[in-house]
């Protein structure tokens, strides 16, 4: 499937129990992205919800919070 400036986009779709988890990659640049949606949703719903993340990200929107290093936290 091609996203929105007609870049390829690849999608994997993993059932787990009543949730599907929904990968968007950007083979150009290396960028996944993950959802988890309910499996009650069509595919076209949980494929345009990843696309939708996985554009904000390439866009680089500063509105998504910062990501934390891994650890523990109080």
């Amino acid at each position: 499937m091609t996203g929105g400036q007609g870049r390829e986009v690849l999608f994997e779709f993993i059932q787990a129990g009543p949730q599907m988890r929904v990968a968007a990659l950007d083979p150009e640049s290396g960028v996944e992205v993950v959802v988890i949606t309910p499996v009650t949703a069509t595919r076209a719903q949980m494929q345009a919800l990843a696309l939708a993340k996985l554009q904000r990200r390439l866009a680089g929107d500063s509105q998504l919070p910062p990501r934390r290093p891994p650890g523990k936290y109080a």
